[in-house]
């Protein structure tokens, strides 16, 4: 039997075959994205593809950036802030969570957060690196 990195590792080898020279993406979105099968308490994908929602927090190129796992569970603390998306769905951002990614992660746009809920996850990022 197939174990989760076993599964992941085949997945991760189609992803990084793709081609993504077309692919655009902006901050402020929000993605499926391939996080894959993670070690301990790092926030995993779900399903055979290994997604999870994200959030594009910051754009460094036009082929990498930082994003911030998201979750639709109540999770409460100084590690989650939620965020109202667009859609008026309550997403869970992970700040602890946040990671580099090339731009092949990710796979469908999901939805996009306004303005000001991105004024205030940076806000709320700052307070969090103190």
């Amino acid at each position: 039997m197939e174990n989760k990195y076993e599964k992941w590792h085949k997945v991760k080898e189609r992803i990084d075959n793709l081609d993504s020279a077309n692919f655009y993406f902006n901050e402020r979105e929000i993605w499926w994205c391939y996080l894959g099968a993670n070690i301990g308490i790092e926030q995993d994908g779900k399903g055979d593809d290994f997604l999870r929602p994200v959030l594009v927090f910051k754009k460094f190129s036009r082929r990498m950036c930082w994003v911030m796992p998201l979750s639709t569970q109540v999770l409460k603390g100084m590690f989650f802030f939620p965020l109202l998306a667009e859609s008026n769905i309550i997403r869970i951002a992970v700040l602890p969570q946040m990671r580099m990614v090339d731009i092949k992660r990710l796979c469908d746009r999901l939805d996009l957060i306004s303005y000001s809920e991105y004024e205030l996850i940076k806000k709320e990022l700052t307070a969090f690196m103190q």
